[in-house]
């Protein structure tokens, strides 16, 4: 049975990579969009010899809102699951100073993923199939002084994840919120994360696979988390305050 394609928007990214290789190892063609895609032939021809599976780059940047609408008609075939593993974390100080660094942080992570996300999902409730996958982050559970820029923006996107499932769950179309916690990737490199808490790309990745063969909704990669955020959500504002987390 012919299987088909995969999407990864933002496929340069660590994770991007990971979950192209596990839908590959499944049987399934992989369409690989990133800025530069030309510089990921040495990427594609791992996937394709590898797991012998036609594998496609496509030209694609999250920030160029008016290009998404190509961008989608241009693709050889409407994928069957879409999977955005777009990301940028920015740091929280040059955010706090700079509107310009502010707001790439937040186009980056809200902005950029949702307008890509709404012209596909508009695509598949027309074919009345196909399957979301949106990387979200623990970090929009509750803002923190932190990473709060970063953290809103993922909580836009958790919210608009949310939104859309609603919307398509009678259409036929299934949308995945996947919430990764600290994962040792390039984004992350240098940060001292604690190792239990911490998640390796092919782990993030195995949780989408499980998630969209199991239509399971909202995912925290390390269950742990779930519990995390649940007691982080629960302190009193006027306890959270005199906190730094």
């Amino acid at each position: 049975m012919t299987k088909s394609p995969v999407l990864i928007l933002g496929a340069r990214s660590d994770i991007g990579l990971a979950v192209a290789h596990a839908y590959a190892a499944q049987g399934h063609p992989v369409q690989l969009a990133a800025r530069n895609a030309g510089s990921l032939e040495t990427q594609k021809t791992d996937l394709e010899l590898r797991h012998s599976v036609p594998v496609t780059l496509h030209e694609f940047d999250a920030l160029e809102l008016e290009d998404h609408e190509r961008f989608a008609d241009a693709l050889p075939e409407l994928p069957g699951i879409a999977v955005s593993a777009i990301g940028f974390m920015g740091e929280q100080g040059e955010s706090e100073n700079s509107p310009a660094a502010a707001a790439q942080v937040l186009r980056s992570n809200f902005e950029g993923p949702a307008s890509i996300l709404a012209v596909l999902a508009s695509r598949f409730e027309q074919r009345g199939s196909g399957t979301l996958v949106g990387i979200s982050s623990v970090a929009g559970d509750r803002g923190r002084a932190t990473n709060y820029v970063y953290g809103s923006a993922k909580a836009g996107f958790t919210a608009f994840l949310s939104g859309l499932r609603n919307r398509l769950a009678r259409k036929g179309v299934h949308v995945v919120t996947v919430l990764p916690g600290f994962v040792a990737t390039q984004m992350t490199e240098g940060m001292d994360l604690p190792e239990k808490l911490t998640a390796q790309p092919e782990e993030v990745a195995r949780a989408i696979t499980d998630a969209t063969a199991k239509q399971k909704s909202v995912v925290y990669v390390r269950p742990v988390w779930r519990l995390i955020m649940l007691i982080i959500r629960n302190i009193p504002e006027g306890v959270f305050k005199k906190m730094s987390i």
